[in-house]
């Protein structure tokens, strides 16, 4: 078994490695291109959402109850609420909704 940790653990630091080290070595020059640039300046954003929607829509007892939270927290970000406000009202609209359902 700790022959196996050790062989994920190499594959993962490599692969972590590799991430990290081939755009250094592949792109020298600055990437002058406005579809690269706007590409790549979106690609953070995208996975983050891409990892996080999933699990607040299924992170709750129902599905409805984490929809209500999701569009409190979109409606409150948008009018651009702090942190706190909104993380705190979407946690109370799936409490509301919860008690309904």
């Amino acid at each position: 078994m700790p022959d196996r940790f050790f062989l994920y653990l190499f594959v993962m630091a490599g692969v972590t490695y590799l991430i990290r080290a081939l755009p250094l070595t592949l792109f020298r020059r600055q990437i002058t291109n406005r579809f690269v640039r706007s590409f790549l300046a979106y690609v953070p954003y995208a996975v983050l959402a891409a990892m996080t929607i999933p699990d607040i829509l299924f992170s709750t007892a129902s599905v409805w109850s984490a929809a209500a939270g999701l569009a409190v927290g979109f409606i409150l970000a948008f009018f651009d609420q702090s942190l706190l406000t909104v993380a705190g009202c979407a946690a109370l609209a799936v409490f509301i909704v919860e008690r309904f359902i």
